[in-house]
């Protein structure tokens, strides 16, 4: 004798699978270290989301937490890279949980020559908006001409 609710049952099972959270991915632990600050940003985010979404995240926990410099919040202005091989920057359109990495970088574009540029090689040296040899060219300039 087949009881009525045994079909029911089957179904619930597969349903429990997901927890009863259909739609729910992962979520991973990031840290974005912002060049020129004092430490990394850690927050959790969904493995389907977006880079771009990513480092808006970024950017306004960066500013809730009253970090220096102040950097702003404009994304055309920035750029996220793989912690340990910052070679070429991630594309703002893909997921954050397809390259594998739980560690980023995120550098302000420079501009040269009219158009916007990032490498960290060449921030990671800097102190500030010039550095101390920028500081001391510019105040030998300044001894030579008096």
């Amino acid at each position: 004798m087949a009881l009525p609710w045994k079909g029911i049952e089957k179904d619930d099972k597969q349903g429990k699978k997901n927890n009863g959270k259909k739609g729910e991915t992962n979520r991973i632990l990031i840290t974005v270290t912002v060049i020129g600050s004092a430490g990394p940003i850690r927050f959790v985010v969904r493995e389907e989301e977006l880079v771009s979404s990513v480092m808006g995240t970024a950017l306004k926990t960066y500013a809730r937490e009253g970090r220096r410099p102040i950097l702003g919040s404009d994304l055309d202005y920035f750029v996220l890279y793989h912690a340990y091989d910052g070679s070429c920057p991630l594309s703002p359109w893909d997921p954050i949980g397809s390259f594998g990495s739980r560690n980023f970088l995120l550098c302000k574009k420079q501009m040269l020559d009219g158009q916007r540029s990032a490498t960290p090689a060449k921030e990671i040296g800097k102190k500030g908006t010039g550095g101390w040899k920028a500081w001391f060219n510019k105040s030998l300039g300044l001894i030579s001409s008096a």
